[in-house]
């Protein structure tokens, strides 16, 4: 297979002028990913994918996608690629093994990474990269699966305000939101941050629903006093964790898809660490934890993490 080169070239779009990447790298096509480089072939752009997941790239290749048999391939034919993989080592292992993207990718060539990783091995990277000659930016998203799908995520970016103009363009053909956090590392720090605050915000939401539900109070009425007062969030109006309150929701589809319990659970071990290296108090972040780890212990990682209110029913 051979992998043609890419240029940066200005296209028109309806009454929008911008910069485009004639051809970008993607590697990580599972949940999140796959809906990511989905909607890039959407929009147009042409896309070369790699995954060990043979089956998630077959999928896409058959949308319009080149495969690469490697990231070190991948990196060589494109001026931009895109990563969304599960844990640091993953990251580390794409970005810096024998056949990992720094090991071809040209000078210049853009790196966004848009795992949910520790930011100092974020701002690794970017070290790593700048002795090629090459620019890396972490950007991970927020909204989960259904963003991804829909093309509404929110992109949190660490890295030179020159590197996020020029992601800027890509990253809104995936989401509808790019916000430039600050330096590199930065954006891995936004989304800890607000992972760990919706961790806590659903635990909160399944408690109160739970013991409505003990009490003898119907969980949609409880949902229409919540959404309506001071107890509103998005655990409770966007997401519930009750089955049947929403439709469009892991809670009311046996709690599959959206995000898992075990992904949760690794956010939440990522912030002790940070929280750890920088000596920032996190109790309620740290029960959150041991509870998702309870939840895992119990056989549920794969399950959404609103699948909290379950695991609380269970206990007496």
């Amino acid at each position: 297979m051979s992998v043609l080169g890419a240029s940066l070239k200005c296209v028109i779009h309806p009454g929008i002028r911008r910069r485009y990447f004639s051809k970008v790298g993607f590697v990580g096509v599972g949940n999140m990913g796959g809906h990511m480089a989905r909607n890039l072939l959407k929009k147009g752009y042409k896309l070369i994918v790699f995954d060990v997941n043979e089956t998630a790239v077959s999928n896409l290749t058959k949308e319009g996608a080149d495969r690469a048999s490697s990231p070190a391939e991948l990196a060589k034919g494109v001026e931009v690629v895109v990563s969304m993989l599960p844990s640091n080592q993953h990251v580390l292992d794409v970005y810096n093994v024998k056949n990992g993207l720094l090991s071809s990718a040209k000078e210049n060539t853009l790196l966004i990474d848009s795992s949910t990783i520790d930011p100092f091995v974020s701002q690794t990277l970017e070290k790593e990269a700048a002795k090629s000659g090459v620019n890396f930016i972490d950007s991970p998203v927020s909204g989960g699966v259904n963003a991804a799908k829909d093309g509404t995520l929110t992109f949190m970016v660490g890295g030179s305000q020159e590197n996020f103009e020029r992601a800027k363009p890509l990253l809104r053909s995936m989401g509808s939101r790019a916000v430039h956090c600050g330096d590199v590392g930065m954006g891995e720090a936004a989304k800890l941050c607000n992972n760990m605050l919706l961790a806590v915000s659903m635990i909160g939401t399944a408690e109160a629903f739970n013991l409505g539900r003990k009490l003898g109070l119907d969980s949609k009425v409880l949902a229409d006093i919540v959404n309506s007062s001071t107890g509103r969030c998005w655990s409770s109006e966007l997401y519930n964790p009750v089955p049947g309150i929403l439709d469009n929701v892991p809670s009311s589809k046996n709690y599959d898809g959206g995000f898992g319990t075990a992904l949760m659970a690794k956010d939440l071990g990522l912030v002790q660490g940070v929280a750890t290296n920088v000596g920032a108090a996190v109790p309620l972040g740290s029960l959150a934890h041991q509870i998702y780890r309870a939840v895992i212990a119990q056989g549920f990682a794969m399950k959404d993490f609103s699948f909290v209110y379950q695991f609380l029913k269970g206990q007496n």
